[in-house]
């Protein structure tokens, strides 16, 4: 009987070990599975502007169709300056308040920029005339990397505040840039290659001293639309733009 009862206590001993991982393992699939599910949800956030294969959520400014200077080039949407300047491009969708993530480089000398709050009308005949830029460019042989006050500096909300240049790779190589502009909050924050270089406000005093300081302090539209499309412009250079998403805020 003695020995009878030690094996039954074995088996007892053994079925709760194994109940006991069970459902360890049960736990962990569950973890693994809600992770999962929550990176999915937050990735369906994001609103895909260019994934590497269609231009089609762009279209040329006071255009219907995009502009033929811009292409796609091993997954990256590539512009290359025609006999005509001009040809700025824009989303076909409005934001107001959003956070948008890309990547940049640019030519050897190259200029160009991203604008977001893009009021399309024909008596603004470009889309800087009324978008907030974040200026793209080769800080290294551009001859606006060295005037204004660093204010012309890749990665700078241009004229206004001047980003390091210690956050900006050189031109050829890829910098992920992430714009973050709350129009309830009255705040935008700007990421270069990982670390936020500023933040500002989108309107109000703080946002007319700015304006009034810089070269726009006479501009009819700039900076006035909360809501309006992205912009990447065409400076005559040479740039190149992937892995563009948008979330809304």
């Amino acid at each position: 009987m003695k020995i009878k009862l030690i094996a039954v206590l074995g088996v007892i001993s053994i079925g709760l070990m194994q109940c006991k991982d069970s459902t360890k393992t049960t736990k962990e699939t569950v973890e693994e599975t809600v992770e999962i599910t929550e990176m999915e949800k937050n990735e369906n956030e994001w609103e895909i502007l260019f994934d590497g294969t269609s231009l089609d959520q762009w279209r040329g400014y006071l255009a219907e169709d995009m502009y033929p200077e811009w292409v796609i080039e091993d997954g990256a949407m590539a512009f290359t300056p025609g006999k005509e300047g001009g040809k700025n491009i824009i989303t076909k969708n409005t934001y107001t308040n959003f956070i948008l993530s890309l990547e940049w480089k640019v030519s050897e000398g190259g200029n160009s920029g991203i604008f977001w709050g893009v009021h399309e009308d024909k008596k603004y005949t470009e889309a800087y005339m009324t978008g907030p830029e974040i200026q793209v460019l080769d800080n290294e042989r551009h001859p606006d990397s060295f005037v204004a006050n660093g204010t012309h500096k890749a990665g700078s909300l241009y004229d206004m505040i001047g980003c390091p240049d210690e956050h900006i790779n050189s031109a050829g190589e890829w910098n992920l840039c992430v714009i973050e502009v709350n129009q309830d909050a009255n705040i935008a924050k700007i990421s270069m290659n990982g670390t936020q270089v500023m933040d500002f406000p989108l309107h109000g005093e703080g946002w007319d001293n700015m304006v009034a300081n810089s070269k726009f302090k006479d501009w009819e539209g700039f900076g006035k639309y909360k809501t309006g499309h992205i912009g990447l412009q065409d400076h005559s250079d040479k740039v190149w733009f992937k892995d563009i998403k948008i979330k809304a805020l």
